[in-house]
């Protein structure tokens, strides 16, 4: 074989050597990534070795991969300092309990003791729920002067259900133990059988919660209303699964659509799709600064002015990918470091108080070079790196948003991430995973409502159970000029 042949031989050679550990470099990380979705969260700090040893073991649980994640050598644990015994607050009230002696002569000489002090220490203790009837009484008075007959009677206290065997209290209780605590009604019903020998069904425990949903419907469309006069919103979007009754016997994945503003309230659109139909019809020609992920339904929606901002903690996220598959990948663990410098300059602001002007004025200063360091180095990995590795696609996925992550330099007011949008999915997520679905299509706007009032009273620090027992009784009764006066945002208000 001629020299010239032997030298192009030998670099063929190198080229699919090359490639070929670049192949097994992508197919170790599809592994570990299959085998992290696999074993759960806390998996992503065990090696490859304890998670092929997990893969022998038949049957493994996620509570011994926990356990599993958390060993590690007693040289590594740092010790922190006991903070000592937790006070209770001050605010609760006390009530005392006084223990005698039992002998109150003294032991040694017989005289009688004198109590000279108490030794105290306090218990957190609850009273159970107590279940009564409440028996309205409606005094009926009629005149004896004259043959008319007349009979008057003072007329009912409105109520969320008329009629309804439960009062307000029980109601908005039953709402709030749903959308707060996540109790799903069969739970619900079972407990007020077993504490109070109530038989109620579980279609009698939904009508409750279907008709907080249908009063509440006018105050979340004030709430859109309000939202759409603003000028910078943040949207994230979730699944639900929904009872068709088509007989299949299978949930169809509705979605629940977020909008909100950040320390404002916040809506959810119920949508039996995720096409981009959801935010066209909720944001019409709304023109402000809207801030999301990479999905691609918020593009070409609103009106001819909006901007599309994007959000630097997905790209983030897309590099974490990557330094789980691969702990030692020096470039993916860089630019993870590079993106934490993004977020101190923000952190430091907020720290100082800092006005949305003078935040922005930081950022320029001091992170603006550190973002375009970024996307250079995003552009030299997108050479170099396998496309579908998991650093390939971060890259990618940077590179794309670049235009809409840039704006985050431009507009004061805009966070650099919708980690605040997507927080607000939490609460769905938990509840998702007890009440298993929505109970019908037409039950989805009514359970969109609720949730969008319990999310917008969270936000803005607000007694979700004192609001609802001021606003809802009687809000059917309501003029809808005055329904716009009873948003969250607005009641917190005038309770200040």
């Amino acid at each position: 074989m001629s020299a010239p042949a032997y030298q192009l031989r030998v670099e063929t050679l190198e080229r699919e050597l090359e490639w070929a550990h670049l192949k097994i470099q992508a197919l170790q990380e599809e592994l570990r990534q299959e085998r992290i979705r696999k074993y759960g969260p806390r998996s992503e700090t065990l090696s490859d070795l304890q998670l092929e040893l997990l893969d022998e073991e038949p049957g493994v649980t996620r509570e011994e991969v926990e356990a599993e994640a958390q060993r590690e050598p007693v040289t590594q644990r740092e010790r922190k300092p006991h903070p000592g015994r937790q006070r209770l607050p001050e605010d609760l009230p006390r009530v005392e309990q006084v223990i005698p002696c039992a002998e109150h002569n003294c032991p040694a000489c017989g005289a009688e003791t004198v109590v000279i002090g108490y030794d105290e220490s306090e218990q957190l203790d609850v009273e159970p729920a107590r279940y009564f009837v409440r028996v309205v009484k409606r005094e009926k008075r009629a005149c004896r002067c004259c043959d008319q007959g007349t009979v008057t009677m003072p007329e009912l206290t409105p109520r969320i259900v008329e009629k309804g065997l439960a009062s307000d209290r029980v109601v908005i209780q039953t709402v709030i133990a749903k959308y707060c605590d996540h109790l799903p009604l069969y739970r619900q019903a079972a407990m007020l059988e077993r504490e109070a020998g109530l038989d109620i069904g579980r279609a009698t425990l939904d009508g409750w919660v279907m008709r907080v949903g249908e009063l509440l419907a006018p105050v979340v469309g004030a709430m859109r209303r309000d939202l759409l006069s603003t000028s910078y919103l943040q949207a994230d979007e979730t699944t639900v699964p929904v009872q068709m009754h088509d007989k299949r016997g299978s949930d169809h994945q509705a979605y629940l659509w977020q909008y909100g503003q950040p320390g404002g309230e916040t809506v959810f659109e119920f949508c039996l799709g995720r096409g981009r139909e959801g935010p066209r019809k909720f944001l019409g020609q709304w023109e402000g600064i809207l801030q999301t992920d990479g999905y691609q339904a918020y593009d070409n929606i609103g009106g001819p002015k909006l901007v599309h901002v994007g959000c630097w903690a997905h790209a983030r996220r897309k590099f974490v990918d990557a330094v789980k598959v691969n702990p030692q990948d020096a470039a993916a663990v860089a630019m993870v470091t590079r993106m934490d410098a993004l977020f101190l300059v923000d952190r430091h602001g907020r720290e100082q108080q800092s006005s949305a002007e003078q935040r922005l004025a930081l950022r320029r200063e001091h992170a603006e070079s550190w973002a375009e360091e970024i996307r250079k180095e995003c552009l030299a990995l997108s050479k170099t790196a396998l496309p579908k590795s998991a650093l390939g696609q971060a890259a990618a996925y940077t590179l794309n948003q670049w235009a809409k992550l840039r704006r985050c330099f431009d507009y004061a007011e805009v966070e650099l991430s919708n980690n605040l949008a997507e927080n607000s999915m939490r609460p769905v997520a938990l509840g998702r995973k007890n009440w298993l679905h929505v109970g019908s299509a037409q039950a989805g706007p009514k359970v969109a409502a609720i949730v969008s009032v319990v999310e917008s009273c969270r936000r803005l620090g607000a007694p979700v159970k004192d609001y609802l027992m001021d606003v809802l009784p009687g809000m059917n009764r309501r003029k809808l000029t005055k329904i716009a006066q009873l948003t969250p945002a607005r009641w917190s208000a005038s309770q200040a």
